[in-house]
């Protein structure tokens, strides 16, 4: 009996346990076929997000861009003492101040020396963009399209965007129309088009990965460093290739990689399209660039400055002082206010502003939200150019120098308070010549010649006339506050 009675209770006890099994098993069946089903919707939703052809879209869009992206060789030619030794050696120079290493020169019998980059047909009737640094000093640039043919082109340089517009004689071209490039979002997907390496029409692709990046590559006054990030791979030779987003616009000209090696070890940086579009409206319309200013000098808010300056925000852009004749000034911005935002766009960064700037013109008018005191306060800031007028920029008001091989600007006003200097004349442009044999860069500000005060073209012209002895001994100052000293004998 007693056995029955165990039998029968471990009879029970082994039901309960069988049904808590069963029990346990039905339920994570339920929650497996859930999970199982959640991931489901969320593909379906992921999928949903993209295009039904997505698997055939980048191999659409490389045929479709392809066409529109062109081969450029810079023809220059060479220094006077280089010899032809036909040498196989090392035919890469060092890095330029634009990431890239300079292309190859070719050596051997040929005299004149070649770099090759990248260009991004933007218009049907011949127009063709590329970065400044592309065809910087070329005495002839030539244009390889797509189907062979090749033309010689005419260009028109901006150093301070290193872009460059070159003009070839054809009609009809396939071309990339431009984006909006401040709409473009953090990970979404583009394509690299350009010639890397010489190996033409390369398609590469990747996700933004910032925005408004600023990598001290172009140095002058004015520059605009607002650099669309991408791990999309650019190495040497896609220098003015094309970055386009999903529908086939342009939303960037490739111009820099990050790179301890000279090759594409990560990130790559492109011009944004509408600083792109604003340089080539400019070109088209009045030959140079019309460059707006707020007229004021300016500092980005961080930690430091902001407990430095009592301030109660830690991002911005802060007025370190403003131009006697810019517009800030006369619309009320003060010394210590804090940028906030331009036209409702937030300006957390110098590179922010100075992207919003540069799509603007002397003349627009622009909303600027400024902190002051804790509170914040909008003005209606009238842009100005360098000169504090709203007058056009006549291609003729940067004047050159052909013995010294440079084009040169009157310093703007902010920079001399910056730099606690009230002569100088500014290299806007440097080509062949003596300037560029002792690597003088753009920006550089040239205050005296053989302890000759310099402030004009014609002072310029009187320093070089009244030389003895056949030295030259250019004194000088950049942007940044770097003084140097240069030494050349005629």
């Amino acid at each position: 009996m007693l056995r029955d009675n165990v039998w029968t209770m471990s009879t029970k006890t082994g039901l309960v346990i069988a049904i808590l099994l069963l029990a346990l098993g039905f339920s994570l069946a339920i929650n497996i076929q859930h999970n199982m089903l959640s991931r489901d919707a969320m593909a379906d939703t992921a999928s949903a997000r993209l295009p039904a052809n997505f698997q055939n879209l980048f191999a659409d869009l490389a045929k479709d861009l392809s066409p529109a992206v062109v081969h450029i060789t810079s023809e220059m030619s060479a220094p006077a003492d280089q010899s032809d030794s036909g040498d196989e050696g090392d035919q890469t120079m060092p890095p330029n101040p634009f990431g890239f290493p300079m292309p190859p020169m070719q050596r051997g019998p040929q005299r004149p020396e070649t770099a090759t980059g990248t260009g991004v047909i933007v218009r049907a009737d011949g127009y063709v963009l590329t970065n400044d640094h592309v065809v910087a000093g070329a005495d002839k640039v030539t244009v390889l399209l797509s189907d062979g043919r090749k033309f010689n082109g005419t260009v028109l340089r901006d150093p301070r965007t290193d872009l460059a517009l070159v003009k070839i004689d054809a009609r009809g071209l396939p071309f990339i129309p431009f984006g909006n490039s401040d709409g473009v979002k953090i990970g979404e997907w583009v394509l690299a088009v350009g010639n890397p390496f010489n190996l033409t029409s390369t398609v590469t692709a990747g996700i933004v990965s910032a925005k408004a990046r600023n990598i001290n590559i172009l140095g002058s006054s004015g520059a605009i460093e607002s650099f669309i990030q991408t791990d999309a791979a650019v190495n040497p030779g896609n220098s003015g290739g094309a970055l386009v987003n999903m529908n086939g616009e342009l939303i960037g000209v490739n111009a820099a990689i990050a790179s301890n090696t000279g090759s594409y070890t990560g990130y790559s940086f492109a011009i944004p399209a509408n600083i792109v579009r604003k340089v080539v409206d400019d070109f088209l319309s009045y030959g140079t660039v019309q460059r707006a200013y707020l007229g004021v000098v300016i500092r980005e808010v961080d930690q430091e400055l902001a407990e430095s300056k009592g301030l109660d925000v830690v991002n911005g852009v802060y007025i370190d002082d403003l131009s006697d004749n810019g517009g800030a000034r006369q619309a009320g911005l003060q010394k210590g206010d804090v940028i906030q935002s331009i036209n409702q766009v937030s300006t957390k960064t110098t590179s922010e502003l100075l992207e919003i700037i540069g799509q603007h013109s002397p003349g627009d008018i622009v909303t600027v939200k400024v902190r002051r005191n804790g509170k914040e306060v909008d003005y209606q800031v009238e842009l100005r150019n360098q000169s504090g007028t709203t007058d056009i920029t006549k291609k003729a008001d940067s004047e050159y120098y052909s013995e010294l091989g440079a084009n040169f600007s009157q310093v703007p006003s902010d920079v001399k308070k910056k730099l606690g200097i009230d002569t100088g004349m500014q290299v806007t442009e440097v080509k062949e010549g003596m300037l560029m044999r002792g690597g003088v860069q753009p920006g550089f500000i040239v205050l005296e010649i053989n302890d000759a005060e310099i402030n004009s073209v014609e002072d310029i012209q009187n320093a070089m006339d009244n030389i003895q002895g056949g030295v030259i001994r250019i004194e000088g100052v950049y942007p940044n506050g770097m003084r140097m000293s240069y030494g050349f004998v005629l």
